[in-house]
């Protein structure tokens, strides 16, 4: 274990820890976080929770960090990303503005996604 984590394993986590791990319908990533913790509990060292939870040094670090941080709860919850890139309010108002003002390109009667994303210099998906 890194230097500077440690933590000792109250019973009643060990025993929470232990059922997430038999349960047979706990989601795997739940199941190796809390071998992680199990073997850190157990002083083993970083290469060994290495082999036997069969994930990398840092996921190692990172799930001790968590749970020493926010304890079982931690270890239970994924954190959020960020779903997408943002669009650009400039960029949706340049589409909006050639839609209701601007004229269709050639002799058609509508726009298509096609020549909106051509005339806004964007991606069709992006229209």
């Amino acid at each position: 274990m890194r230097s500077g984590i440690s933590f000792t394993l109250p019973a009643s986590d060990r025993l929470r820890l232990e059922a997430l791990v038999a349960d047979r319908n706990t989601p795997q990533k739940y199941v190796w976080r809390a071998c992680i913790v199990l073997l850190s509990a157990d002083d083993l060292g970083t290469h060994a929770i290495m082999r036997e939870a069969g994930v990398s040094k840092t996921a190692v670090w990172r799930w001790q960090e968590r749970f020493a941080q926010e304890g079982i709860d931690g270890l239970l919850r994924d954190k959020t990303r960020p779903a997408r890139i943002r669009r650009s309010a400039r960029r949706s108002a340049r589409v909006v503005a050639l839609t209701t003002q601007g004229e269709p390109p050639g002799q058609t009667t509508h726009w298509t996604a096609a020549a909106m994303a051509k005339a806004a210099s964007i991606s069709v998906s992006s229209v």
